[in-house]
C-alpha cells in the first residue's frame, strides 16, 4: 500500500470513489461534480481542497479529501470532507492509514481541531472514530442549503 498526496491525474479515480460513496450513502444521483471541477478546484493557484490517495498495485483504492477552515474559537482547522475506501478493500487497514495521514497533516499544520461528519446510521464508522479518541458530537445538527434553497431564498429578497 502506498499513500501519497493526490495529483491532478488522479481525479478520475477520485470521482469514481466519490460516486461509490454516494451509492453507499443511498444517494447515487446526488453527485454533480465532474473531473474538470475537481481538477480546477483542487489544483489551481488557490486550491479549495487537498487529497491523499491510497494505491495498491497502481490502483487508487481509497482517498481522504480535506480542506482548511477557520474556527472563531480555535483558529485554523482541517475539515475532512470524505474518507473513502473501495468496498472490496474495507477492513484491510487502508481506512485507518488514510485517517492517520489526515491526523499527521493536522499536526504538521498545527491545527487545533480536525472535524468531519458521519451519518448516524453508519455505526461501524462511529465506533471506529470513537475508538480512535474522536468525539462524536450528538448535540450538534448539520445545516445545509442546497442550490435550489439558495435560489429560492434569494428570490424572496
Amino acid at each position: 500500500m502506498n499513500i501519497r498526496k493526490g495529483e491532478k491525474k488522479d481525479m478520475k479515480a477520485v470521482l469514481d470513489l466519490i460516486q461509490e460513496l454516494a451509492t453507499f450513502e443511498k444517494e447515487p444521483d446526488a453527485v454533480v461534480v465532474a473531473v474538470a471541477d475537481l481538477e480546477r478546484d483542487g489544483f489551481g493557484d488557490s486550491p479549495l481542497f487537498h487529497t491523499f490517495v491510497a494505491e495498491i498495485e497502481n490502483e487508487i483504492v481509497g482517498i481522504a479529501l480535506y480542506y482548511y477552515r477557520y474556527s472563531t474559537w480555535k483558529g485554523k482547522t482541517i475539515h475532512l470532507e470524505d474518507l473513502i475506501v473501495k468496498e472490496k478493500m474495507r477492513g484491510s487497514g487502508l481506512g485507518f492509514a488514510l485517517y492517520s495521514k489526515i491526523i499527521e497533516q493536522g499536526k504538521i499544520d498545527k491545527v487545533r481541531r480536525i472535524e468531519w461528519a458521519v451519518l448516524d446510521w453508519n455505526l461501524p464508522a462511529i465506533e471506529f472514530y470513537q475508538k480512535s479518541g474522536a468525539k462524536v458530537l450528538e448535540d450538534w445538527r448539520v445545516a445545509q442549503m442546497d442550490e435550489n434553497g439558495i435560489n429560492e431564498f434569494l428570490s424572496k429578497l
